[in-house]
């Protein structure tokens, strides 16, 4: 079925959507706000810094968010988008980049695509792989 304003807005939607992409400090400061996740971490006394040491001292948190079924989506994109941010931030060249249903991935300087918001979920869910975990093999070269 061709219907002509469905086509125009979907061509709207697709220029607006690359034009966030194409600064890419941008959409870091943007991604790494994380803020439940940062606000959980601070009254656990843990200071994410968007360094590996910080993904290690949130792999030894309680998972207390495992208990509220309506936080733990939240918190597990949070940690998601926090893994990217630290990797984004110290490996040079990693880069955020759409990916599979408009969710934000890391492209690694070897072409590698790092789900991470997956990562955050099962790191959430499960506890397994830990952040610094999948951190120390994504920086590998």
């Amino acid at each position: 079925m061709n219907i002509p304003f469905l086509d125009n807005w979907r061509k709207q939607r697709t220029a607006a959507e690359e034009g966030v992409w194409s600064d890419p400090e941008g959409v870091t400061q943007l991604l790494s706000e994380c803020e439940l996740l940062r606000t959980r971490a601070q009254r656990a006394g843990v200071v994410l810094g968007d360094t590996p040491v910080s993904l290690e001292a949130l792999d030894q948190l309680l998972p207390g968010w495992r208990d509220d079924p309506e936080e733990l989506p939240w918190l597990a994109n949070d940690a998601g988008l926090y893994l990217g941010t630290v990797i984004v931030r110290t490996v040079s060249g990693a880069h955020w980049q759409p990916g599979p249903e408009g969710r934000p991935i890391v492209v690694m300087p070897s072409g590698r695509e790092v789900d991470v918001v997956s990562f955050g979920h099962e790191w959430a869910d499960t506890g397994a792989p830990q952040l610094s975990q999948v951190y120390a093999e994504a920086a590998e070269v």
